[in-house]
């Protein structure tokens, strides 16, 4: 758990699960996943008892917007009031809701699990999931998550392009900060090289990093068409290099520069 100071509470910071965002929940779930995520996740800090209702009395006076209200607030995938992209979603906000809880009802349905449709609802079912518990001691209900989310693809139906869609999120997330380490050792101890002679141990010894990330972090770069890796002149598998192999690292910085900000920005609006 870690703190979330964009959402201070007068008596209890709120505090939201590590595992959230790459467990791709949000992309599942209707709205009211993320802020229900972070008052389960608050509840399961040291020196809470309680229901979720008391900790919503206690922070918020017993209505927090973010949330709908309540925990007997409606469901809902998109947010009131908000600006609508007809760009995007030409078909409008009210067939773009319906549609959105077609798939997710029927999704639901397949898997053998009712269709929640308030807060409450949804919470019963991060307990049937299993991310979160609640048990009942002498001192109270106490709530717990587990350190790793399970994924919504081991629990539902998921069609293929939504898991697609999962399955690059994680990637991104899980490789993002190696390949950050590497690119900021090419451009800022290096001067942008086109290309450079090299191995995985000579990289992760220049960017404190094990090889085992240099190659996760090589095989990203290759594999998003921002390097090629090659031995001698024929080209190598960068997820199949030894540490010690000498290795040439040619970058396309045209292609990364332009590429690398469209997948920034997608990442974030996803």
């Amino acid at each position: 758990m870690t703190d979330n100071p964009l959402v201070p509470g007068p008596r209890r910071d709120m505090a939201m699960h590590n595992d959230w965002w790459a467990s791709g929940w949000d992309h599942v779930l209707p709205r009211q996943g993320f802020p229900l995520t972070m008052l389960i996740g608050t509840a399961s800090q040291p020196g809470f008892t309680g229901s979720l209702d008391d900790l919503l009395q206690e922070i918020f006076d017993g209505r927090w917007d973010m949330i709908g209200g309540d925990l007997d607030g409606a469901l809902t995938f998109s947010w009131p009031d908000e600006e609508w992209d007809y760009e995007d979603a030409p078909e409008g906000p009210e067939a773009n809701e319906a549609s959105r809880w077609e798939k997710f009802g029927a999704m639901l349905t397949a898997a053998g699990y009712p269709v929640p449709r308030t807060v409450r609802d949804l919470s019963e079912l991060y307990l049937t999931w299993g991310l979160a518990s609640r048990e009942e001691t002498p001192e109270g209900t106490r709530w717990s998550m587990p350190a790793a989310l399970p994924l919504p693809g081991d629990l539902l139906p998921l069609d293929a392009d939504l898991t697609k869609r999962l399955d690059w999120i994680r990637w991104t997330m899980r490789t993002g900060p190696l390949v950050d380490g590497l690119i900021n050792h090419l451009v800022d101890d290096l001067g942008e090289p086109r290309e450079v002679l090299t191995s995985l141990d000579r990289l992760a010894a220049a960017t404190n990093q094990d090889t085992d990330n240099v190659r996760l972090a090589l095989a990203e770069l290759v594999q998003s068409g921002d390097a090629q890796v090659q031995r001698g002149q024929e080209p190598a598998d960068a997820e199949r290099l030894e540490a010690h192999q000498r290795f040439r690292l040619i970058m396309d910085w045209e292609h990364f520069h332009e590429h690398r900000l469209q997948l920034s920005l997608a990442g974030d609006d996803a």
